[in-house]
């Protein structure tokens, strides 16, 4: 079993920046993919980044060049860098767990992101 708690939402202008971490504790050898969903109200939960244990990364287009993701395999922890907020980036944000051997994906408890205009 995996877990993981994320930490660093809050409220932010427009144009502001935040970082996300989501530490991962249990499993964690096993752990293959680790990423940042998203869900605005009203929508569905959408990808926002990945990233694989060999560093490759993956970002949604409505995210790229101002979101990054990173990850520290020493500590366990993946981080969400996002520049440059956009009213419609306020969602509960989401930390993801996959691996090959797990049954299902782990999730966070998620943690809200509020950017006002």
């Amino acid at each position: 079993q995996v877990r993981l708690v994320e930490s660093g939402g809050g409220l932010v202008q427009a144009g502001g920046s935040l970082r996300l971490s989501c530490a991962a504790s249990g499993r964690i050898s096993s752990i293959s993919t680790m990423g940042w969903y998203r869900r605005a109200p009203g929508k569905q939960r959408e990808s926002v980044a990945t990233i694989t244990s060999g560093g490759y990364t993956n970002y949604a287009d409505s995210v790229k060049g101002r979101f990054t993701i990173s990850r520290d395999n020493a500590k366990n922890t993946v981080y969400l860098q996002m520049n440059s907020l956009k009213p419609e980036d306020t969602a509960v944000y989401y930390c993801n767990a996959a691996g090959p051997s797990f049954p299902y994906a782990y999730w966070g408890q998620g943690t809200q992101v509020t950017v006002s205009s």
